[in-house]
């Protein structure tokens, strides 16, 4: 899977003494635990974030060099790319951390944070495969080679799309909704 496989047992371990003893106190504990589930996941997708950011760096630096060489035909599809990343970007930013009010509904159980956490590590590891297309991409460039450019931001594209679709899925995954 991915290197934030166990991110909530680490955060749980690490906790301090006093946290510990206030996680043994009744009513408290199911709170406690609650929290550090949201954190962890917070923390997944922090890193998920990060990527993200780095991969859009890295695309704008191929769309520099496409249009240094005045290849535009295929500028205008590393924009539509752009503004997808900016996109997807923007909603693994601001996903909803598995709250519920007091009074609502639907309640988020444990379970379901646990599954949204597993979710969004599978989501790491789309974004990592994502990464090695764009780098790939990054390097036929970087040697002058702009052989089927068309066709690779394409397919770079379609990944962020299915990267998309399965991060709008999300909210499904925490409220337990079959898939």
């Amino acid at each position: 899977m991915s290197e934030n496989k166990d991110i909530y047992a680490q955060s749980k371990s690490q906790m301090r003494l006093s946290e510990r003893i206030a996680a043994a106190l009744p009513g408290f504990r199911g709170y406690k635990e609650k929290e550090l589930r949201r954190e962890s996941d917070k923390l997944v997708r922090n890193n998920l974030t990060l990527k993200l950011t780095k991969d859009k760096d890295s695309v704008k630096s191929i769309s520099q060099k496409i249009a240094d060489k005045r290849y535009m035909d295929v500028l205008t599809d590393v924009d539509r790319l752009n503004a997808k990343m900016d996109r997807i970007t923007e909603k693994v930013n601001h996903a909803s951390y598995g709250y519920a009010g007091f009074y609502d509904i639907v309640k988020i159980k444990e379970e379901n944070l646990d599954r949204m956490i597993t979710f969004d590590n599978q989501l790491l590891d789309e974004v990592n495969a994502l990464t090695a297309a764009i780098e790939d991409l990054k390097t036929q460039l970087l040697s002058n080679n702009f052989a089927n450019l068309k066709d690779k931001i394409q397919a770079i594209t379609d990944k962020f799309e299915l990267l998309e679709d399965t991060f709008d899925k999300r909210e499904e995954v925490i409220l337990g909704v079959p898939q």
